[in-house]
Formats: structure tokens, C-alpha cells, sequence
């Protein structure tokens, strides 16, 4: 019979720092055996420190992982794909894992889309009461820099230099279609940023995935 892994803290990886949930756990069915309760929150710790610690995650990128047995699954979308293949090499020799089940979905290239995220992103990021869960405290321009901007136009657009620093509110486009995903801290915060993002020119519907702190991850705020 399948078993199920849950940790107790798995739950708790979005909210414990707000400003750096880009990572989560999430349960996974289990067809084998099962790691043990101390092991899964040790693994659960160090894959999120070393997913977390990419130099090339970033707010248009989305990660999450989980377990099948012993076998460390990555989900997610990133961006680039060397984001991909730099995930599942950072989390590969973890002790007691016996694999890893790379599912990240590598978003297409396109140049709609690459417009998309910056208008998106500039929709959310301006908001004076959003601006709290970004480094940068404001626009695409501020986050770039002086100069950013034009470079990242330059060599190949934003997706493929994106702003640095937290983000709590990653930004999804695939094809047009944008999803948030990321921990605020009320509803109110989550539903202002679903209308910004709506509100963006080119987007053909948005996804709120935004889970308010203290809420079970994998849920819309109602």
C-alpha cells in the first residue's frame, strides 16, 4: 500500500522566512520505503538551503520537492534551462536520498513573454504596499539598475537577467499565461497583487497561487 511522507515542518518552509519562500516541501505519495521523520527533516532543511542558495533562482523562477520513497522529486518552472540542471546537481549527494526525479518544467523562450514578466512585474512591484516583499523597493528599472535595463534588452531580455535579491512573489509566464506563486502576509496583499498582475498589458489570464503566512501552501487565498 502507498504511504504517504508528511513532516511536520513541511508546512511551515514558506512562512518560516518570508522573504525566501521561493523553495517548498510538498508530500508525495509513497510507493516504498519511506524515509524516517528525523532523516526527511534534515533532508527537507539542507535541499531548501541549497535550492535557495542558487545564484540563478530568481523571481521568474518556481521550485518545489518532495519525495517517492527515498527519491528527492524536483516540480517547479524555471526560466532558463540552466537553472534546471544546476538544481539537480546542487541537490544531488545529499546523504540519504537515492536519487533525484528532475521534473522542473523549462519555460519556452519568448519574447511576449519576456515583455509579460517585466510588465508584471512593474504592475506589482510599484505598489507601494507590495513593495515590502522586494529587495529592490520598486521598479524593473530601479531593480536593473543604472544601465540594467538597456543591458538585459541587449542580451536577450530580462528572463535571462532578472532582478536579484528576494522576491516573495514570483512571477510564472508560460505561453502568456501567468501564475503567482510566493507567501504574503494577509489576503488583502494576495488580492492586490492577483489584480496588478491583471491588469498587465499582453497576459491572457492570471493563476493566484499565493499562499497568505500561516495558511496550508497549495492553496488559492479565499
Amino acid at each position: 500500500m502507498a504511504r504517504r511522507i508528511v513532516f511536520s515542518l513541511a508546512a511551515l518552509l514558506l512562512s518560516l522566512n518570508l522573504f525566501a519562500p521561493a523553495a517548498s516541501a510538498q508530500s508525495i505519495q509513497q510507493p516504498g520505503p519511506a524515509l524516517s521523520q528525523e532523516d526527511g527533516i534534515r533532508i527537507v532543511t539542507e535541499v531548501r538551503k541549497r535550492l535557495l542558495g542558487l545564484s540563478n533562482y530568481a523571481v521568474f523562477d518556481w521550485i518545489t520537492f518532495g519525495f517517492r520513497g527515498k527519491t528527492l522529486v524536483l516540480n517547479g518552472y524555471a526560466s532558463r534551462p540552466t537553472l534546471k540542471d544546476d538544481a539537480g546537481r546542487a541537490v544531488k549527494d545529499i546523504a540519504g536520498i537515492s536519487g533525484v526525479d528532475n521534473q522542473i518544467k523549462v519555460l519556452p523562450y519568448s519574447m511576449n513573454d519576456d515583455r509579460i514578466r517585466a510588465a508584471v512585474y512593474n504592475r506589482i512591484y510599484t505598489q507601494p504596499v507590495l513593495r515590502k516583499y522586494n529587495a529592490n523597493q520598486g521598479s524593473l528599472a530601479q531593480a536593473m539598475g543604472p544601465g540594467g535595463r538597456s543591458f538585459a534588452m541587449m542580451s536577450g531580455g530580462i528572463t535571462n537577467n532578472p532582478p536579484i535579491g528576494y522576491h516573495a512573489i514570483h512571477i510564472i509566464v508560460n505561453n502568456g499565461k501567468t501564475t503567482l506563486y510566493g507567501v504574503v502576509l494577509n489576503k488583502s496583499d494576495a488580492d492586490i497583487a492577483f489584480i496588478q498582475a491583471n491588469s498587465a498589458p499582453g497576459t491572457f489570464g492570471v493563476d493566484n497561487e499565493l499562499v497568505v503566512q500561516g495558511s496550508s501552501p497549495g492553496h488559492e487565498p479565499k
